[in-house]
């Protein structure tokens, strides 16, 4: 293993075949060297008195990364267990890693260096045993080494039930003759605990690297079993040698066997690490190139990808596959113009792929030939992919879960590699069966997010920007990705008189419960602002549906009701945050409402009361998500609300994003989060006009003239046929039906041109078929065909009937 690290030894290059040179260092729990042979010396280029007591990080600047000015050699850069060896000095590694890397020693060139590393625990100082190799050296030890190697590679055999491992027991020792017997004994039975170490000289067979076992290299197995085959064709007795190396060659295969339940143990644990979907494929990929295979693509189902559901039953000729991974060993950008990630394709039915997704069984081509090369190429229209797979070995193997196929990876091996065979499929269908529940996993995850998700917007309502003197701008963000679904609210609802409602809503709690909770009450704000009840009359209704619904939710709401016209605010709160008022000068300020209990509380009065506010104020409502933070007083996150509020910005959603930043960038914050802001641009007293009309028929013909006239002063004269012919039908009613107080007529002109009619009945008129003959019923037949849009509402004193006419583009 470390022949003679101790004492005088050939230089590298020299060394007997299976007799690997090591340097041997141990790291103590301070980071610092406590044991440097003089095969550390020779590779690292330092002393043992200069070594020892210095930080292990200063001698070994050993990476996973060749060096920058470094082209990459066919038997490259090895990452093996472990990232690099840093990972393993530093102690965030607590398992053996093994690994290739580049390292620069004074007065020589760089140096190839193959290392392992095994953390030792116990009662002595030695936390960390590194062994390493320079790996130029072993290169050299062979006649015309680029042709007997494929590559040369660290590695471990994890499991110590070997034939020889008694004598690496006896052997190990030797490396380290300055220890105690019992330290060095300490380290040893930890060495073969956690893995002997082995070389990889080709991509398939791997050897131990042991004291005194012989490495037969390929030249010489090579050699040997021409010897046997002449042997055995001239009816001659097998050579010795042949039979030393048949025993040595059950070794082997004992081995192989065992690693690739190692292999397969490894491939799990880097697996599956968190539920994304596009994380889980690309751990996938990576995880078998290049150890595995030189060329993995990865294709999923079109409703896999989409997060969606998809039936039972086998796939067919026209189920799409999209390509959603590659990884490869080629040199970069090789794959990628003709086989493109995201692209989407079905696979006829004489393909391997059509076999394996419909069997659900690994398919193996040893070599694709000619002939299929080209049947796989005649499925990429203008893209000739026949050098790229043409004489390499393929595995098709299924991605499954719970008999369902999700998938299959395509593994192709480079044609200098030994060819799939029988225990590679096995292999790969063991592999592909723990890849495909992981990536059920993922995909039952992204599925039940996308139906959360969907379910989250369905409930929030899509708010129209402007509304009748104001503009408004909402931002919701989920708390968690597992808890996209929960009880924030927002709404604005148009109410009479050219007013707006704005309400900010929590259910406490997450989960659907929690959303079809929030559901039922935004529902009920919106069916009893349309009946423009006062907020407090509104939040003491919404407390008693609540309890009719049950004790088990509790909510906050903040109702407000802007009207543009009288410039004021009229607001309740039933236990919510208050909002802030940002005047137009920049000053905010949190407004002092009664805070009130929540709703489902009961019982519990509710006030209100009146802001005057003025053109350019802004007003910011929001859940307590935004400002309360676990282990911080509330009064900051407000304090941090208002200060950010009232930063300029460019437009509403600006202005959105910058109280956003403000709050959501301290860490912690596991709540929803609901903001609407509403900038109140209020309603000139030029752009109003009102009349009040005595109950009496004539009074109609002069409503239909005033109308006409403003419309005109207002230049929208184009408007006036059809607003007057309105304004005739709503006051004839309004003038049959009223009792004692005069007609109220009032235009507003804003983003759309608003009538509103007042009269003191409180029956509300109904939209009814009216044939030509009848005497009732047409008026508003007419109003519903002429008007951009139309409603009717009770108010204290009566009822308001108002319609819409969309401004003319100028």
């Amino acid at each position: 293993m470390d022949r003679g690290t101790e004492r005088d030894t050939p230089p590298a290059g020299h060394a007997p075949a299976g007799r690997v040179p090591l340097a041997v260092v141990v790291v103590d729990r301070e980071g610092l060297v406590s044991h440097w042979s003089r095969g550390a010396r020779r590779l690292f280029g330092a002393p043992k008195e200069e070594a020892i007591g210095r930080s292990a990080l200063d001698l070994l600047p050993v990476s996973g990364a060749l060096h920058e000015d470094d082209e990459l050699s066919p038997y490259g850069a090895y990452d093996g267990l472990g990232p690099d060896l840093e990972s393993s000095l530093d102690g965030r590694l607590s398992y053996p890693a093994a690994g290739r890397a580049r390292l620069t020693v004074p007065e020589r060139d760089r140096v190839d260096v193959l290392w392992w590393a095994y953390p030792l625990v116990g009662p002595g100082d030695g936390r960390l045993l590194v062994l390493a190799a320079d790996a130029d050296g072993l290169r050299q030890d062979v006649p015309d080494a680029d042709a007997d190697f494929e590559r040369i590679a660290p590695a471990f055999a994890l499991h110590t039930d070997f034939p020889g491992a008694a004598e690496l027991a006896r052997r190990l020792p030797e490396i380290l003759p300055s220890m105690s017997v019992g330290e060095g004994a300490r380290i040893v039975a930890q060495v073969l605990e956690l893995g002997y170490p082995v070389l990889e000289f080709s991509q398939n067979d791997r050897v131990p690297v042991t004291p005194d076992w012989g490495v037969p290299r390929r030249a010489e197995r090579k050699a040997r079993r021409e010897r046997a085959a002449r042997a055995a064709a001239e009816g001659l007795p097998l050579p010795a040698e042949f039979a030393e190396y048949a025993e040595y060659a059950e070794d082997i295969e004992y081995t192989a066997v065992r690693e690739r339940l190692e292999f397969l143990n490894e491939v799990s644990g880097r697996i599956g690490t968190s539920l994304d979907l596009t994380r889980t494929i690309v751990e996938v990929s990576r995880a078998v190139v290049p150890r595995f295979t030189d060329v993995a693509g990865t294709y999923l189902r079109e409703q896999v990808v989409a997060g969606e559901g998809f039936p039972d039953g086998v796939p067919d000729t026209t189920t799409l596959w999209h390509r959603v991974a590659l990884e490869h060993t080629d040199e970069p950008g090789r794959w990628d113009d003709v086989v493109p990630v995201g692209e989407a394709m079905p696979f006829p039915a004489h393909t391997p792929f059509f076999q394996c997704m419909t069997t659900g069984d690994p398919v193996l081509v040893p070599r694709i030939s000619e002939q299929m090369g080209h049947a796989i190429a005649s499925q990429f229209e203008k893209r000739d992919i026949r050098p790229l797979i043409t004489g390499r070995s393929m595995l098709v193997v299924p991605l499954k879960a719970r008999t369902v196929v999700l998938g299959f990876m395509v593994l192709l091996r480079h044609p200098e590699r030994v060819e799939f065979n029988d225990m590679d499929r096995v292999t790969g269908a063991e592999l592909a069966a723990r890849a495909g529940l992981v990536l059920d996993n993922a995909r039952m995850y992204t599925y039940q997010e996308s139906v959360a998700e969907t379910l989250q917007d369905s409930m929030l309502p899509h708010i129209p920007p402007r509304m009748a003197g104001c503009d408004i701008a909402t931002r919701y963000l989920p708390g968690t990705l597992l808890g996209r679904v929960g009880g924030d609210w927002f709404d604005s609802v148009k109410l009479p008189g050219a007013r707006t409602a704005l309400v900010v809503g929590d259910v406490m709690g997450h989960g659907l419960n929690s959303a079809a909770m929030m559901g039922q009450l935004r529902t009920a704000v919106q069916t009893m602002a349309a009946l423009d009840l006062p907020p407090a009359q509104l939040l003491r209704n919404l407390d008693d549906l609540a309890q009719r619904l049950g004790d088990t939710y509790l909510a906050t709401c903040l109702y407000a009701v802007y009207d543009p016209i009288a410039s004021e605010l009229h607001l309740a709160n039933a236990g919510h945050i208050p909002p802030v008022l940002v005047r137009a000068d920049g000053r905010s300020e949190l407004l002092e409402l009664p805070t009130g209990a929540p709703i489902g509380v009961g019982g519990v009065p509710f006030e209100a009361v009146r802001v005057r506010v003025e053109p350019g104020d802004r007003l910011v409502m929001c859940t307590d998500g935004l400002v309360e933070m676990r282990g911080e007083d509330i009064g900051v996150g407000l304090a941090t609300l208002c200060e950010s509020a009232a930063h300029p910005a460019a437009s509403m959603d600006d202005a959105c994003d910058t109280i956003i930043r403000a709050l959501n960038t301290r860490g912690g914050r596991k709540d929803d989060v609901a903001l609407l802001m509403a900038r109140l641009n209020g309603i000139a007293p030029d752009d109003v006009a009102e009349w009040r009309f005595p109950l009496a028929p004539v009074e109609v013909g002069r409503a239909r003239a005033v109308v006409r006239e403003q419309l005109h002063d207002w230049g929208l004269g184009r408007l006036a046929d059809n607003a007057e012919q309105m304004v005739g039908e709503l006051v004839a009613n309004a003038v049959r039906h009223s009792h004692r107080r005069p007609v109220e007529v009032r235009l507003v002109r804003g983003d759309t041109l608003l009538c509103e009619v007042d009269d003191d009945d409180h029956e509300l008129p109904t939209l009814l078929s009216a044939g030509p003959t009848d005497e009732f019923g047409r008026g508003l037949r007419v109003v519903s065909t002429l008007a951009r849009e139309w409603g009717t509402s009770r108010t204290g004193a009566g009822k308001t009937v108002w319609f819409e006419l969309t401004l003319p583009r100028h």
